[in-house]
């Protein structure tokens, strides 16, 4: 894992790592003979010993250290993030490399694998077939938003009266929906979750270039009931999974992202 914290008390060497699975960190205690001048915040380690129970009320284990070997040292004073402050989030996202260690995105990168797994799941139980509707398409799905044009550099210089490289207009997707269509004619139910593309030219929040969709079809429903169902179902599977399986990363939005949105 990654050193969060070092320091020595009283003879012994105490460490949090994290690993990126958790918003939790591990305390690992250890002789102050293992302390190297590369064991700093920031740096990658390999950490050997044996899981005991923790005496502190905040945690239930801790690691007492055997070996401890600097994987990837980190220069602290070069070293973008620092170890106490909350970094604003304009601030981290100046660097790409590193901003998944910041804890809020790592919190919201944790949460959207659990909820993508939770969508994922939600359907296959459910019996729909996954489909992989293109992303490069002749359609504009009925007018769903503006369309980013797929064109080659070479068709970019070249005059407008040049064939196309798929011989038609080709755009990046707004929407899977015609496809579906097309495959609950076979399947009965079937989804997608994949990426879309908007190019409307707002600089609103509200707005977003790409963004991942979730979009399903079935067949023979009796009532729009049936519809508003399977939408609260998958809701309330992913929502429960989140809750369950992120506790601390929610806590963590809920206390300082947003504090009156719980």
């Amino acid at each position: 894992g990654w050193v969060h914290s070092v320091r020595s008390q009283k003879g012994v060497l105490f460490l949090h790592i994290n690993d990126g699975s958790s918003l939790e960190n591990l305390q690992v205690v250890a002789d102050p003979s293992l302390e190297n001048r590369d064991l700093t915040f920031g740096s990658a380690v390999e950490v050997q010993g044996k899981l005991v129970k923790s005496p502190h009320r905040m945690q239930n284990v801790e690691l007492k250290a055997e070996t401890i070997r600097v994987v990837g040292p980190c220069d602290t004073l070069s070293f973008p993030l620092k170890r106490k402050g909350r970094h604003p989030l304009d601030y981290v996202r100046q660097f790409p490399h590193l901003r998944c260690r910041n804890t809020t995105l790592g919190s919201l990168l944790r949460i959207r694998s659990e909820a993508t797994a939770a969508i994922h799941s939600f359907f296959q139980d459910n019996g729909y077939v996954h489909i992989h509707t293109p992303i490069i398409t002749s359609n504009d799905c009925e007018g769903a938003g503006e369309l980013f044009q797929i064109e080659t550099s070479n068709e970019a210089r070249e005059s407008a009266e040049k064939t196309h490289f798929f011989n038609v207009p080709a755009f990046l997707t707004v929407s899977g929906q015609l496809h579906l269509e097309a495959m609950a004619g076979a399947f009965t139910q079937v989804f997608t979750f994949g990426p879309t593309f908007r190019a409307e030219n707002s600089q609103s929040r509200r707005h977003l270039a790409e963004f991942y969709m979730v979009e399903a079809e079935l067949s023979f429903t009796e009532s729009l009931q049936d519809v508003m169902q399977v939408m609260e179902d998958l809701f309330k599977t992913a929502t429960n999974t989140v809750l369950s399986k992120c506790p601390h990363d929610v806590e963590l939005f809920h206390k300082y992202i947003a504090p009156a949105q719980k």
